[in-house]
Order: structure tokens, then sequence, then C-alpha cells
């Protein structure tokens, strides 16, 4: 039990601090790591931990400069990655971030390293001109990126990849998506403007935000009047399109964003499959929060002989399982998470996926594959190794979309399969 004060810095550090240790010990922050932290410190907290993920290759460069040998204390190690971020980012907060990562050090390791955070931040202070200039000369620690990753970047995108990896280090934008069976989108984002919320319109639904904000600030969420997604998941339902009244599968739905997207679009006979009866759970919260209906089943939507009844359907969504390389901004973890290997691992799983779901797509309908990756292994040449295979599989629409200041990063291809 820490006796830091809650609303303290040293508390949101320390606690920063743990998760990102955690993290580097091979958990991911999906497995509700910032949910243990107190509700009052959660958002210093998870400022901290997102920061410091996000900038984790510039902060181990710097370590490797400030510490004449690596520290064993893997908590107090990240005790000074978090610190230096703050110290980045605040740096007219120095002399209180230094003392308050002081304080945080002495609830680990027994107390023993208090000393070296003291000296490491100091001696980083007083370095910082002269670090900055080494990081900017060393490709890799100024890319923040795993050099595996980096590396197929500048292969897959010599021209664009320094903007990938830019987008990759910044914070997300804040989207909307209006749900236009209660509310027109200029309409709300009028609502916005009455409250002095700045917002750009994108797409048929889309708002994205000046500055991100609590969801309780946004007038009308808990009545279904709008959610927060992407611009660039938007685009799934705006592909798939399907008719009124048409049937139609979600395969890998949750927490249901895209589901509910397509059931605001239109009224469809719609089933959306999750693996786990927790995230299909997620799926009922979000569509009875907007007033919406599907039917959710816990299931592997490969294995069509635990939930499929043999009638086809007129559309199917399979957004697959993925690297996640396109929003990894919003999940800082995965760059260290990930190993070159998961690629080829994703890859093969989405091959059974799709090859699974293509019997359920009546003649004349149409299947969309999407990722929210940017590495081909898993998109467009995963979809030329399909093609392959089903000869009655026609390509209609492809698009990569490449993260930026307006949305993340998907593949999408739209098949239909020949009547």
């Amino acid at each position: 039990m820490s006796k830091l004060p809650l609303n303290s810095l040293a508390f949101a550090l320390l606690n920063a601090a743990r998760i990102d240790a955690a993290v580097f010990a091979g958990q991911s922050l999906a497995d509700g790591l910032l949910a243990r932290v107190d509700a009052a410190a959660r958002p210093a907290v998870q400022d901290l931990v997102y920061g410091s993920l996000r900038q984790y290759g510039r902060g181990d460069f710097f370590l490797s400069r400030l510490l004449s040998k690596p520290l064993d204390a893997e908590e107090v190690r990240a005790l000074l990655l978090v610190a230096i971020y703050r110290l980045e980012t605040r740096p007219d907060a120095a002399h209180t971030v230094v003392d308050q990562a002081v304080a945080a050090a002495g609830e680990l390791a027994e107390g023993r390293l208090r000393a070296l955070v003291n000296a490491v931040l100091r001696n980083f202070l007083r370095q910082q001109v002269v670090l900055n200039g080494e990081l900017a000369a060393d490709e890799l620690a100024s890319s923040q990126h795993p050099e595996w990753w980096l590396r197929q970047l500048q292969m897959t995108y010599p021209q664009d990849w320094p903007a990938i990896v830019a987008a990759g280090n910044a914070p997300p934008p804040m989207a909307l998506r209006v749900n236009l069976r209660r509310c027109g989108r200029d309409e709300y984002q009028a609502r916005l403007s009455t409250e002095d919320i700045a917002s750009t319109a994108v797409g048929e639904a889309g708002l994205v935000l000046e500055k991100p904000l609590p969801v309780d600030r946004l007038p009308g969420f808990a009545a279904g009047l709008v959610s927060v997604q992407d611009p660039g998941a938007q685009r799934a339902a705006d592909l798939l399109a399907p008719l009124p009244g048409g049937r139609v599968l979600d395969a890998c739905a949750a927490p249901g964003g895209k589901t509910a997207h397509l059931l605001e679009r239109a009224e469809l006979d719609l089933i959306a499959l999750d693996l786990k009866p927790s995230r299909c759970r997620r799926i009922e919260e979000n569509l009875a929060r907007l007033g919406l209906h599907a039917g959710i089943k816990a299931a592997d939507c490969a294995k069509l002989s635990t939930w499929w009844d043999g009638r086809p359907f007129d559309a199917v969504l399979a957004d697959v399982p993925c690297t996640a390389s396109g929003v990894v901004r919003r999940n800082p973890d995965s760059k260290w998470l990930r190993r070159v290997e998961d690629v080829a691992s994703f890859a093969a799983t989405q091959a059974r996926i799709l090859d699974a779901l293509w019997p359920v797509v009546r003649p004349g309908g149409k299947l969309l594959y999407v990722t929210c990756s940017v590495f081909p292994a898993e998109n467009g040449e995963q979809i030329g190794r399909f093609l392959e295979r089903q000869r009655e599989a026609v390509r209609c629409h492809e698009e990569q979309l490449l993260p930026s200041a307006e949305h993340d990063g998907f593949y999408y291809c739209l098949l239909e399969k020949s009547a």
C-alpha cells in the first residue's frame, strides 16, 4: 500500500512506473493494468504510461548514456523512463518532477536507489542538449520503434515511412461517430459548438475534435447520440454498405464499434461474434447505449459448426486479428511487445479466418476484409494469396490508409463472390 498522497505527482509516477515495468515483463495494457489504479488518479497515470511508452525508444537511449551499467531493479528503471518523459513534456516543473520522482523511488527497491534516481535525473537535465543531439544522429533511437519494425516500414513505404513513424509516436486524435438514427451530424456539431467544443467534419457521420476530452463531457453520449470511433474505422460500414433488411455477419466484433455503425446505417439482420463472453458483453453494452440490437454469440468465427445455421449472409465483415501496427499510437505497448515473427503468426490466423468465412457468403454477396495494420503480409499479400485459393472471389475495392493527423492506419479489401 503506497504512503504517497493519491493526488500527488509522486503517486502517479510510481504507478506509471509499475505499469510500464509490467509491460516490459510481457503484460499488455489490454489486460487491465490501468484499471488497478484508483479511479481518481487514473487519468494522470494513464497520461504518463501512454506518453512514456510512446517515447520508450527515446528514454531507453538516454538511459544508455546516463547509467554506467544496466539496472536490475526494473521498476526503478521504468520510473526513470516515466520521469524523463515528464521532464521533457513539463520542463517548467523540472525541480518538482525530480523531487517527486525521488519520493516515488522511496517505495521501490526498499528505497535503496533514491540517490541514484536523483543523480540520473539531474544529470539528464544538465546534459539534455547534448543528449538530444546524439539522439537526432541515431536513426533507430529517434524513430522510437523496434529495428525490425522500422526496417519493414522503410522497405514498404520508402517515401512515407517518416510520416508513419511520426504519427505512431504522437498522441492520437479523438474522433466521434454521430448516431444518424438519433441526430444529424451537422446538428450534433452545432451542439458541440455551443459548448465551446471545436470539431471538424469528416465522412458521412464523423467529427474530429480539436482537443480530446472525457466522454462524459460529450452532450448526449449516455443517451446514445454519439460514439468515439476513429474516422479510419468508420470506413468499414461505408464500404460494406449492406442493404436494409440484409443478413449480415460481423465476425470479430468486439467492442462493437463497427457493429453499431452498420446498424446505425440500416435495419439489418445482424449477427456479431467474438471469442470471449466478456468481450461479447462489451458489444451488448455498446449497442444498448445506442438503442440498437444484434444477435451476439461467443464463438470462434472460423469454427462454423459452433455458430452457423447454414443460412448464407449477404455481407460479412471480417475485421481480423492483426499486429495493430496502424494504431500503435493508441496501443503504445504493442511496439515493444510485438516480435517480427508475430507478423507471420497473425497472417496464418487471418488466412484461416478468411477461408473459413468465405463459404458463409452467398453468391453475389460481399466480404470486407479489414486490418488495422500497415504491414503488407497481413494486407495486400494476404488477399493476393486468398484470391489464388478462391477463384470465385473478385476484388472490388482496396485501400491502405496510413496513420495521419486525421485517422489511424487501416487496410480494406472488399471481395465479391461470383454468382
